[in-house]
């Protein structure tokens, strides 16, 4: 007896071999939903942290102006400003010694050192944050030396 395989698939089989472009298009449109989400949660995330690493910049700025003032008996010239911590100014050897990348902020602007500073302080210290202006709000708002826990 002769058994005959039948070499096309019945219909219903070849209709379930695919995803259907209706069916493919709802995967990507879910996938894209997930995706502005995540995207979302990350961006917030990542300006947050760069403001806690600005907070953590400005706590070793502190100290090394504070350093810098026991060493010389006085703030760093106005004329230098937190350059007076780095190199050619200082040399690598100074306890307030600083590189130079460590005298910028996380959104790559100068930290900026007001002396005197408002309200009795000796000097302040200041990061304009990402829009690099006076002012703002979140991840545009300033931090400055005075309000370090704020």
């Amino acid at each position: 007896m002769t058994h005959s395989a039948n070499p096309r698939p019945s219909r219903r089989c070849r209709a379930r071999r695919g995803m259907t472009f209706v069916e493919l298009l709802a995967v990507l449109v879910i996938l894209g939903l997930v995706a502005s989400v995540l995207t979302v949660s990350f961006a917030g995330r990542f300006a947050k942290g760069k403001r806690e690493i600005a907070r953590t910049q400005l706590a070793q700025l502190i100290q090394a102006v504070e350093t810098f003032r026991i060493e010389h008996g006085d703030w760093p010239p106005v004329e230098q400003g937190l350059g007076a911590l780095t190199t050619p100014a200082a040399s690598p050897t100074a306890p307030y010694f600083l590189k130079p990348d460590q005298i910028v902020d996380p959104w790559n602007n100068p930290y900026a050192i007001i002396i005197p500073g408002p309200d009795g302080y000796p000097y302040e210290i200041v990061s304009y944050g990402s829009d690099r202006q006076p002012g703002g709000e979140d991840e545009a708002a300033d931090l400055t030396s005075t309000r370090l826990r704020d």
